[in-house]
């Protein structure tokens, strides 16, 4: 039979376990308020943690007690002077006492609700749930950077494999000259005078008397080198490693989205999960990822993240604006030589008629040259998620992108009716990363 055994620290000093039963227990309220937060903030500030707030009804844990209608009670109270044993008293009438603090009241006092605070690594569980990933990509997402050790200096403790010999001598050997510890070949002339007068048949009392102090002398220094070691643990220095994040290259990431009036609340919703998904990958690679927003509609304008996401506008829907935009960027802060440029476009699939050739020109014969990655995202409705099944089939500007994912390894495109359908895009980029292949 197997036995696991959980050896983890708990979180300050709290039962790791008690915790797990009891986000289980407030799930849907948790999931609530993650959602709130996904949408309340921007896409840098994903993977904060998050304070939930959960009623106090919803908190009580079972315990045991004695029944109070069955058995024998006999029990005195001080200061009663009214009743004795054997009588009856008549339960409270129902709203009288020993029930306050469980309704709120005109003065705004009341029970407050129970507040405690999500970690990091608790608020990612929960908002990479709805997007269905696999643990291995939820692990290394939740990562905060990538490290290696590297020297930093010496250590009075450590792992055995990583003791510094010549520091631990070095020390050693001061310890020895300090505290006198005799020398070996100090020894071994003593060992040699005292053999030369041992050897001598009729000893001269001069003779017998050095010989007597020599041996007195090296008795000492016996003792002394016995009491003063070789080694002392107090010398034994070890190599010191602490983990230093790997120097990495900086990453720009441009957003992309229609927002003409077919792009409603619920597309830029999920469009939001994407971006914010693409951010925690980048920012899990790149030391500084910097975010570019570009919204269009038959224009196309650099914005801040709350104008991207909550400002409205009207227009038509010309696509090839965003990526002319997304061109002028790239010359004016951030050349290629000199940052990792990744782009994700999120848009309905609507555009206009005859401006999709315009943008597979633009994507072929210059940003795909710059770009370590293009991610296309076409959000349709659940039904007609249903009803399209190939990606062979699409409206213009689909069919226009599909001749550049032919010829371009790192531009993948994806269909997303629900928030389990953007891991697939995610999926080519680590499958492609991991296998070592280089993008672009």
């Amino acid at each position: 039979m197997t036995h696991f055994i959980d050896r983890r620290l708990n979180p300050k000093d709290k039962s790791l376990n008690n915790r797990r039963r009891f986000l289980k227990r407030v799930r849907s309220q948790i999931k609530k308020a993650v959602k709130d937060a996904v949408r309340e903030r921007g896409i840098a500030d994903v993977d904060r943690g998050k304070n939930v707030s959960v009623p106090t009804d919803g908190i009580s844990e079972p315990s045991f007690r004695n029944g109070t209608g069955t058995g024998r009670h006999e029990r005195i109270y001080t200061g009663n002077k009214t009743f004795q044993s054997g009588d009856r008293i008549k339960k409270p009438p129902s709203g009288d006492g020993g029930a306050g603090g469980k309704q709120g009241s005109a003065d705004g006092e009341g029970e407050d609700e129970f507040l405690f605070a999500l970690s990091r690594e608790e608020f990612l569980d929960f908002f990479f749930d709805d997007l269905e990933l696999p643990d291995l990509i939820k692990h290394s997402l939740k990562e905060i950077t990538k490290t290696k050790p590297q020297r930093a200096g010496f250590s009075v403790s450590g792992s055995p494999a990583n003791i510094n010999i010549g520091r631990t001598m070095r020390n050693a050997y001061g310890r020895r000259i300090g505290l006198k510890r005799p020398k070996t070949k100090d020894l071994k002339a003593l060992e040699e005078r005292i053999a030369v007068l041992e050897d001598v048949a009729v000893p001269t009392e001069k003779q017998q008397s050095e010989l007597a102090e020599l041996r007195a002398q090296y008795a000492k220094a016996m003792r002394r080198r016995r009491l003063i070691s070789y080694i002392d643990p107090l010398d034994v220095r070890y190599n010191y490693f602490v983990q230093q994040p790997q120097p990495n290259t900086n990453a720009v990431m441009f957003c992309l989205m229609d927002v003409s009036a077919s792009m409603g609340e619920r597309e830029k919703d999920l469009a939001k999960r994407f971006f914010m998904l693409l951010h925690l990958f980048l920012n899990k690679r790149y030391d500084k990822t910097e975010i570019v927003f570009i919204r269009h509609t038959h224009d196309a304008s650099e914005v801040d993240e709350e104008t991207f996401f909550y400002s409205r506008q009207t227009g038509g829907t010309v696509v090839s604006t965003a990526l002319v935009k997304m061109q002028e960027v790239i010359a004016d802060r951030y050349p290629p030589s000199e940052w990792n440029i990744y782009a994700a476009q999120a848009s309905d699939g609507e555009n206009y008629s005859g401006d999709s050739l315009k943008c597979a020109k633009l994507l072929s014969e210059d940003i795909m040259h710059m770009c370590q990655y293009f991610a296309y995202v076409e959000i349709v409705e659940e039904n007609e998620a249903q009803l399209i099944r190939s990606e062979l089939s699409g409206m213009e500007l689909w069919d226009s992108y599909r001749l550049v994912a032919q010829s371009w390894p790192n531009f993948a495109q994806k269909r997303v009716a629900t928030a389990t359908d953007i891991y697939p895009v995610f999926r080519e980029l680590f499958a492609r990363d991991d296998a070592g292949k280089k993008h672009g």
